[in-house]
């Protein structure tokens, strides 16, 4: 599943964590691994712009996400679909480091968090009314303790194969 991750904020992330679970979120969810996602860190400035032009409200937020296509994009006539571009994330990691303190824990652990929202956001997830406030809450809980408890590959990082009779 092509990941492609960019910071272009004043904050060093771990592009590659964050690859990794956009990846995971991605496949849990049954995504055809052929999409494309972007995510793009920046500074607070730049999401000011984004959050007053698509949202309609001023100052920086945390995440916004951008859908692109559709993900079946595949032609009557073509028997196998083509890649498609999901669509962007877009994260403001100053904005993760506010919020982070105020819950206690580490900004990599909000964009990790801000990232699996955005990415349900792309796949059509609202929480506007308050029973698709509690299903996508709930189900971006189950994916972050599903992300946190995969074994991983000590080098890259990678959720490691799992065996015949393991969860």
């Amino acid at each position: 599943m092509p990941v492609e991750v960019a910071n272009e904020s004043e904050i060093a992330v771990d592009e590659a964590e964050l690859t990794g679970i956009c990846r995971y979120v991605l496949g849990e969810m049954g995504v055809n691994p052929m999409a494309e996602l972007s995510v793009l860190c920046v500074d607070p400035d730049y999401m000011s712009v984004l959050h007053e032009r698509w949202m309609g409200e001023k100052g920086p937020t945390d995440v916004l996400a951008f859908p692109m296509d559709e993900l079946d994009t595949a032609r009557p006539d073509d028997p196998e679909p083509g890649p498609a571009l999901l669509g962007d994330v877009v994260l403001c990691p100053s904005v993760a480091v506010r919020q982070a303190r105020a819950a206690g824990h580490s900004m990599d652990d909000e964009l990790l968090l801000l990232a699996t929202h955005g990415v349900l956001h792309l796949l059509g997830y609202d929480h506007m009314e308050p029973e698709e406030e509690r299903e996508m809450f709930g189900l971006q809980t189950r994916l972050l303790e599903g992300w946190r408890s995969a074994p991983r590959q000590p080098v890259t990082g990678e959720p490691a194969e799992r065996g015949p009779g393991t969860r």
